[in-house]
């Protein structure tokens, strides 16, 4: 029996090895790339439940705490019955959030998620009789609050993707449901990992090694992100700083602008606007907006295509935004804005170079281009 045990405590030194390991790489891993974003909208809701399912997958947080969940459930009802709670719970915040665009700092969620991995190993080794000589509360009741704060996190990074005001309900419907793949999925290794050691003897040192390390790594992720969240705050003090000198900068009079255009994205839409450039010709610009951020691709059409094929020269998500553009070929060149914000959004685009207006403008927003002999891309201004 001894030299079970001791086995097993060796074996947990590679297994926190492990731990470490991963969530080091992983801790930061939780963000959606501008490409990953391009992605979603060629793909459709397909490709909600693929991310979702990624996600899930991925997310170590969130697998840690089902396992700490599943860890001493030995009866099918009961490992439904608690899992169907977490559920419901992260659902539910999933989708009000979404619907109302309330966002928390990512850190921020992720460090509370952090700690609930450590409050279900606690609970699972005993600790509130052991050591706080109290009564464990409900765990039903727990599992559940705890599953709406899980649901906080899911629709802060929902929410990072380039959702459709139209199609809103199918896209979260879409990343829940990827979520569940990937949730039953991994609850299925998880299963046949614990029913492979809960037989044996040596499963109560088996089991202490794990809540442990699970509280180890709940602690170590809550650093981690708090790490994460100080530099992020760091960060958007320098941010704000460089933005509004860049701002006043643009807000100074600039004779040399040729045309400034007012754009109005409604909340949760999209818009394009266009120019008419020559092969060689160059565009000086700069556009910001009155608040908030949106996902932008800076692109440009052929003269005389009909497939629909655009070349996109810069993508991103940001409030403000200056450069030059030289045309490649002769077209339509412009913007497309999404707007994932739940109020609309004004842009103040200035410009000057060789370029042909398309539009005219009427009080601050911008009427249909002139027709031009190519498919857009993308849906155009009405």
């Amino acid at each position: 029996m001894l030299s079970i045990t001791n086995r097993l405590l060796w074996q947990s030194r590679w297994l926190l090895a492990v731990f470490i390991t991963l969530f080091t790489s992983l801790a930061f891993g939780h963000g959606m790339s501008e490409a990953e974003k391009q992605l979603i909208i060629e793909g459709g809701n397909l490709r909600y439940i693929w991310i979702g399912a990624s996600h899930m997958l991925s997310g170590y947080d969130h697998l840690a705490f089902v396992f700490g969940i599943i860890f001493f459930l030995t009866k099918f009802k009961d490992i439904v019955k608690y899992i169907t709670v977490f559920t419901v719970g992260h659902s539910i915040t999933l989708i009000i959030a979404t619907f109302n665009a309330i966002q928390i700092n990512y850190f921020l969620i992720d460090a509370v998620i952090a700690l609930s991995v450590c409050y279900i190993a606690f609970n699972n080794l005993d600790g509130f009789k052991k050591h706080l000589n109290i009564k464990a509360p409900n765990m039903l009741t727990m599992i559940f609050s705890l599953g709406l704060i899980h649901g906080l996190g899911l629709s802060t990074r929902l929410q990072q993707l380039p959702l459709d005001a139209d199609n809103l309900l199918l896209n979260i419907i879409s990343f829940n449901v990827g979520i569940e793949l990937g949730q039953i999925s991994a609850l299925a290794l998880m299963l046949l990992l614990i029913s492979a050691f809960r037989k044996r003897q040596a499963f109560p040192t088996f089991s202490k090694v794990c809540n442990y390390l699970l509280i180890l790594a709940g602690a170590y992720l809550f650093l981690m992100q708090m790490h994460g969240y100080e530099h992020f705050v760091n960060a958007q003090e320098l941010s704000s700083r460089t933005e509004t000198a860049q701002v006043a900068k643009m807000d100074a009079p600039d004779s040399d602008w040729t045309d400034t255009i007012m754009v109005t994205i409604p909340a949760r839409g999209d818009k394009e606007y266009k120019l008419g450039l020559v092969k060689g010709a160059t565009l000086n610009y700069e556009w910001k907006t009155d608040k908030g951020v949106l996902f932008f691709d800076l692109h440009g059409e052929p003269k005389g295509d009909n497939t629909g094929y655009f070349k996109s020269f810069d993508k991103n998500t940001k409030a403000i935004e200056s450069g030059s553009l030289t045309a490649i070929f002769a077209g339509t060149h412009g913007w497309y804005w999404k707007n994932n914000n739940p109020f609309p959004v004004i842009i103040t685009l200035n410009v000057k170079g060789a370029y042909t207006r398309l539009d005219l403008p009427t009080d601050t927003n911008i009427t249909k281009p002139a027709p031009v002999n190519n498919v857009p891309a993308h849906d155009t201004i009405d």
